[in-house]
């Protein structure tokens, strides 16, 4: 009879150890995941001064785009901001970006420019890292989500109190819109 009382601690306690050490696990994963978006972000915001200075050269009476620039880039920058006011203020500013995108359309000797290019190209990769960046943060805030929510995650979330709820990031109001393709 004590085997078995035992065996029964002995496997309670294991459960319990492993469940508990999964919860950390999957908690840690989704706070390194949005380090590693904050970390892509900043790169951005490093970028876009380049960027502005550039374009400014060429397009200097296109001052409303590149006050806007500047003013959305110190929106994103601001700290404190949880996910979904960290991604409504990243989406006003790529929808500045895409203003000052259009500057490179409609100058054709800034679009030529070297130094332009470069900073641009530089940034649309940072954009394709951001964009895998926000989807592995949100398979990981599922993933964690998951965890929370089933048997036995859900038992030691309640005992424990210090697992909670991460936001997702989503897209907000523009980025949500279709797009819309005309044919010429």
């Amino acid at each position: 009879m004590g085997a078995v009382l035992a065996v029964i601690v002995v496997v309670g306690g294991w459960w319990v150890v492993r469940t508990h050490n999964r919860l950390v696990r999957l908690r840690n994963q989704t706070q390194a995941s949005w380090a590693q978006i904050d970390v892509q972000l900043k790169r951005r915001h490093e970028l876009i001064p380049n960027l502005v200075e550039g374009a400014r050269g060429y397009a200097a009476h296109e001052r409303g785009t590149f006050e806007a620039v500047t003013a959305a880039r110190g929106a994103a920058v601001s700290s404190g901001l949880g996910a979904a006011d960290r991604a409504t203020a990243e989406d006003a500013l790529t929808a500045t970006l895409a203003k000052l995108f259009a500057l490179g359309e409609s100058y054709p000797e800034l679009r030529a420019d070297q130094h332009f290019s470069a900073v641009q190209a530089e940034l649309r990769s940072a954009e394709d890292k951001i964009a895998y960046a926000r989807q592995f943060y949100n398979s990981a805030v599922q993933s964690y989500h998951t965890a929370l929510e089933s048997f036995p995650g859900n038992v030691m979330a309640g005992l424990g109190g210090a697992h909670g709820r991460r936001e997702y990031f989503q897209a907000a109001g523009v980025a949500q819109e279709t797009v819309p393709v005309r044919f010429a």
